[in-house]
């Protein structure tokens, strides 16, 4: 009996469709956004186990964030696989894919990073202090210091590292765990994002505080961040040499940031660089106008790549599960 079909139909009409809404539609209002929903959970939590000024070995901090964590990362999973139970179970298949496909949408977010990075350059071709600006809605660097050049490979490296985080790493984990899993990686980004920080920040200190966030999220960024890698090899024709990327991931203090951007910088043949931490394809030439819009169609290419695959696993797992 080929249960399987099903089980393969509704999880791959759910992809395809979020990815649609995706490009035609982005993202929903701020009120109605699951991760705006755990942006302030997380913010209003960490200004409760986070300390106000630097502190030694702070293992009280360090284990009270790490807990707060765990409650919440287990109340997205397990409110996302309630939604998911419920919509497989009690409606026809076309009712649970468009419901899946409407929950996953906001978990990745493919046209709002293309149109912010396009803005930066958009901005830099006005004035510096324009693209400073923009930058600053993408980054989190002081970009004040930055000069033209440098605004344009902090937008290209954002562009690359945020395929991974934005898209390549929700997509994985749907296709691995379904819609909780999914949930559970944009939790975690967005916790890193906010509390996975060595020092100061918002008024809070995190360098104990922030540690499970940060380790936690390098846990589940971790194959996601190779796989991009992977495919801007391939959208690149495999214009990136393996050895190479090897070599300029190591250069990042992430033990994935460097292998997206990395490979973004080989591909275009350019220096990406964050001034006194990491150099990216340091003998590269520097990033023109034009290699924003390169790198945008790269990142398009490698979402193109991933698809099939995507399907090609969802079909796999369905007809495996079917077996057991």
């Amino acid at each position: 009996m080929l249960f399987w079909i099903f089980d393969a139909a509704v999880p791959v009409a759910a992809l395809l469709l979020a990815l649609a809404i995706d490009r035609w539609c982005g993202e929903p209002p701020a009120r109605w956004h699951p991760v705006v929903w755990m942006g302030r959970a997380l913010g209003w939590c960490g200004a409760r186990v986070a300390p106000a000024q630097a502190t030694g070995r702070d293992l009280w901090s360090f284990w009270l964030a790490t807990i707060t964590w765990c409650v919440l990362a287990a109340m997205v999973f397990l409110l996302a696989a309630a939604l998911q139970w419920a919509a497989m179970d009690r409606l026809p298949a076309w009712g649970a894919a468009l419901v899946l496909g409407l929950l996953l949408k906001p978990l990745l977010a493919w046209r709002m990073l293309r149109t912010e990075v396009l803005a930066v350059e958009a901005a830099l071709g006005e004035s510096l202090a324009a693209g400073r600006a923009r930058l600053a809605w993408l980054v989190s660097r002081d970009v004040q210091q930055l000069d033209a050049t440098a605004v344009r490979e902090s937008a290209i490296e954002s562009l690359a590292e945020n395929l991974s985080d934005s898209v390549v790493a929700p997509l994985f984990w749907f296709v691995l765990l379904g819609l909780p899993g999914a949930a559970l990686y944009r939790f975690a980004n967005t916790a890193d994002a906010m509390w996975g920080y060595p020092g100061m920040r918002g008024g809070r200190y995190w360098q104990w505080a922030g540690k499970w966030a940060a380790r936690a999220d390098d846990v589940l960024s971790w194959l996601p961040a190779r796989l991009t890698a992977l495919l801007l090899w391939l959208a690149a024709r495999g214009g990136v040499r393996f050895g190479a990327l090897h070599v300029q991931a190591r250069a990042t203090p992430s033990p994935n940031g460097g292998w997206p951007m990395g490979a973004m910088a080989l591909a275009l043949g350019v220096r990406l660089a964050k001034p006194g931490v990491y150099a990216l394809n340091a003998t590269g030439r520097a990033a023109r106008a034009a290699d924003t819009r390169r790198a945008v169609d790269l990142a398009s290419k490698s979402i193109a790549a991933l698809i099939p695959f995507a399907l090609a696993a969802l079909v796999s797992i369905a007809i495996v599960r079917a077996h057991v």
